[in-house]
């Protein structure tokens, strides 16, 4: 379970429509208590594929986490998830975005059509690695 608010949601929103038609991404900050995660922050990160790649595909340089993990330790808190939007394409989570995924946390998906969020999904990987299942929202 996630707890995430409206505002941190649009924030997202906002940002996938920004970066449209080019896929955005960002990490998302927060707690790990008694089983749930509750987000506090959203870092808005800079896409770092290839050009011709990042309508479909994203990249948060190893660089980028290091240094977003460095400021949560300082800041007392835990990287919680990931987001990235699908421009032109659905919210759900492609093969790809299975394969490159981590148990635990968890991976919202904005859909946007012609620089408009229309829908987004919020998944945690499976323990075994083989899927995507939807992650509850607490509200």
């Amino acid at each position: 379970m996630i707890d995430i608010k409206k505002n941190h949601i649009e924030q997202i929103k906002e940002h996938a429509q920004k970066d449209y038609p080019y896929e955005c991404c960002g990490i998302l900050l927060g707690k790990f208590e008694n089983g749930e995660k509750t987000v506090t922050e959203v870092l808005e990160i800079s896409n770092e594929k290839e050009e011709e790649n990042r309508h479909n595909r994203y990249l948060i340089p190893s660089s980028k986490i290091l240094e977003t993990e460095l400021y949560a330790i300082k800041n007392g808190l835990d990287i919680v998830g990931f987001y990235h939007s699908h421009p032109d394409h659905s919210a759900i989570p492609s093969a790809y975005d299975v394969e490159h995924a981590l148990p635990v946390y968890s991976y919202l998906i904005v859909s946007v059509y012609d620089k408009k969020a229309v829908d987004f999904t919020i998944s945690v990987l499976s323990q075994d690695r083989a899927k995507f299942e939807k992650e509850l929202i607490k509200g």
